[in-house]
């Protein structure tokens, strides 16, 4: 077992390789002898698959010594496919070596057979995705209104992480999935990486992910861990909402970044997201000084990168606009925060008092709308 602990950890070796310059010097038979080696470490993957105590020390083995360890255990079964992509980028890769390899890839031995093969039409898919993923983009919709373009995005996020799950013990490999999540956002801006997260939780929740996410749950039905976990799709909702709450300064700007309309849709989605993203507006609500000139409140710091109380408004109205349960939970929030600011009863006292003036005006508002 040493000796194939020892084999798997020239992986990163031989990827990295693949991608550089040094393959100009690589002939016919090189090549053949690389693809032999991915093909056996495929081999590996198919055989250990089904043991948990040997697909952990293999993940652990590649991961060892990497400065982001995003390869683990499920890479080894896709590594035809991860070596054949990286040469067929690589311009310094000759000719001949290069036209061995689309015949290989075109007509792959009988020994590569089988539900996935590494063809160029898979290259071609996931070459795609990859460039897909990295067109910038213009500001977030509402969710009725998500771009098919951020659509397709989310989607092809959630096929990922369904591939990792399936690869993966959930015991095991929770945290390696986390690391290969925060890698990919991490090579996004990170407004970028904000709106494919929040619209791929949106589609989970909505049950209308690329491939029917199963997580049910419209705005009337939070959706919680382990919902997902029984529909099928916990491993991949977890890495999501940990990528989110595991960081305060990344939720925080996330938060501040999306438009309420869709963080209250997530709120009311999933129940693990109504609570934080309500302390962060209880924060943000805190910072705000009434000015008597004015007669309106304003920052108690311009340069601060917090809400102004336009904006805090519509955000509470946003989340009573949603599920019962959300909106119970929001307005006993603005309850409790008025009565610890000393329950007053005129406005320009306590932002909480004029906070909940304001929801429940909107709310009578929306109501009488309604009954028109």
């Amino acid at each position: 077992m040493e000796a194939v602990l020892e084999q798997v950890g020239q992986l990163p070796a031989l990827l990295a390789v693949s991608r550089s310059a040094l393959v100009r010097d690589w002939d016919s038979l090189t090549l053949d002898r690389a693809l032999e080696w991915a093909r056996y470490f495929q081999h590996l993957h198919d055989r250990f698959r089904t043991r948990p105590r040997l697909r952990e020390a293999l993940g652990r083995r590649l991961r060892r010594g990497q400065p982001s360890p995003l390869l683990g255990f499920s890479h080894l079964g896709r590594c035809p496919q991860l070596l054949g992509l990286a040469l067929l980028e690589n311009r310094a890769l000759p000719p001949a070596a290069c036209h061995r390899l689309i015949h290989s890839l075109l007509q792959p031995l009988g020994a590569e057979a089988g539900p996935e093969p590494c063809s160029l039409a898979l290259l071609a898919r996931r070459k795609a995705a990859s460039r897909l993923l990295a067109l910038p983009r213009g500001p977030p919709r509402a969710p009725e209104g998500m771009e098919p373009q951020l659509q397709v995005e989310a989607q092809l996020l959630l096929s990922r992480l369904r591939e990792e799950g399936q690869e993966a013990e959930p015991s095991g490999e929770a945290a390696g999935r986390l690391r290969w999540l925060s890698g990919v956002l991490e090579q996004l801006p990170q407004p970028r990486a904000f709106e494919v997260v929040a619209a791929a939780l949106l589609l989970l929740g909505q049950g209308s992910g690329a491939e029917q996410a199963g997580g049910g749950g419209r705005d009337g039905n939070s959706l919680d861990g382990n919902q997902a976990s029984g529909t099928g799709d916990g491993y991949v909702v977890g890495p999501l909402l940990s990528w989110l709450l595991g960081n305060l300064e990344r939720f925080s700007a996330f938060c501040l970044f999306l438009p309420g309309s869709l963080l209250a849709s997530l709120a009311g989605h999933y129940s693990q997201l109504s609570k934080p993203y309500l302390d962060l507006l209880t924060g943000w609500g805190s910072h705000l000084l009434y000015d008597p000139l004015r007669g309106r409140w304003v920052k108690s710091c311009l340069e601060e990168a917090e809400l102004s109380w336009e904006e805090l408004r519509e955000r509470f109205c946003c989340l009573c606009q949603r599920s019962a349960l959300l909106r119970g939970q929001t307005q006993a929030t603005l309850n409790l925060l008025k009565a610890r600011d000393g329950d007053f009863k005129v406005c320009g006292l306590s932002v909480w008092t004029d906070l909940q003036v304001e929801v429940e005006g909107y709310l009578r508002k929306k109501k009488q709308s309604a009954n028109m």
